[in-house]
């Protein structure tokens, strides 16, 4: 569920094609992975609504012009195009991220968006006892087999790793966005920097996160790279100069291509249990 316009609304959410969106007039993002915002650029000019976060990352990345953007306050409910009340729920997925419930003259819709369930979902005051007439749900793993730990007990293997490889760089694959939280739980955990590229040290101060980031090669002993970097040549390139093991966080089933490329089933999606 990447993206789609809401049949009997005037509701598209992720979906960037106007040509392609009928009679929808009220464009909502969820979050700024890339697969959700396919068509979306600086050229975008109608309003666009998402959380206070996604604005700021929205503009940053994709230069689309801030007079466009509508940031909304998650947690709370606004009343948009004089027809649909929306409320932003935070989605637990990644930095910005929310689920909308929207309400109107087509009854109450819970488009969820890429989640990761938590209890605190349950304890919303808006979803307390309320009727939901139609759910858009990530189904990422939705599947008997999709098995996860919680994201506390996945980077609890993390951290055993490490400790295992006590001479070891660590070199973790992320994507753009994502797994912000584990990177500063394992600095904090080894009181070590995590070295990063300039554009992702800028994109962790857009965030706000804690100070543990540095572009200073050297610096820390854990590094954060692109997922795509974590292959059998860069690992031997990387064991060439210094013994190195590779931490790949994800709930999706991937091929291990080198013996020190470790998986962590570290997953910002729910899993079929939580689902």
């Amino acid at each position: 569920m990447n993206g789609t316009v809401i049949p009997g609304t005037p509701i598209a959410v992720d979906f960037w094609s106007v040509r392609r969106a009928g009679g929808a007039r009220l464009f909502f993002l969820s979050h700024m992975h890339s697969d959700h915002t396919v068509g979306l650029s600086s050229t975008w000019s109608r309003p666009l609504y998402c959380s206070p976060l996604t604005a700021r990352l929205l503009h940053h990345r994709l230069k689309v012009p801030t007079h466009w953007i509508r940031p909304l306050e998650v947690g709370q409910s606004h009343v948009v195009g004089e027809e649909v009340t929306v409320t932003l729920l935070d989605a637990n997925h990644c930095p910005g991220s929310v689920m909308f419930l929207f309400e109107g003259s087509f009854g109450t819709i819970l488009y969820t968006g890429d989640f990761r369930y938590s209890r605190a979902m349950q304890r919303e005051p808006v979803l307390s006892g309320r009727r939901i007439d139609r759910l858009y749900l990530d189904n990422t793993n939705c599947r008997p087999q999709r098995a996860l730990p919680s994201r506390s007990r996945a980077a609890h293997q993390a951290a055993q790793l490490i400790r295992q490889h006590p001479q070891h760089r660590v070199v973790i694959g992320v994507y753009s966005l994502g797994k912000e939280e584990l990177l500063v739980d394992l600095a904090l955990e080894f009181s070590t920097w995590v070295v990063v590229s300039p554009s992702r040290l800028e994109q962790m101060r857009l965030l706000e996160l804690p100070e543990v980031f540095t572009t200073e090669e050297g610096a820390g002993r854990i590094h954060a790279v692109d997922v795509a970097e974590i292959r059998w040549d860069t690992l031997v390139s990387w064991n060439v100069r210094h013994p190195t093991i590779a931490i790949l966080p994800t709930g999706r089933p991937v091929k291990v291509t080198h013996p020190k490329i470790h998986l962590i089933p570290y997953s910002d999606h729910s899993s079929f249990s939580e689902l």
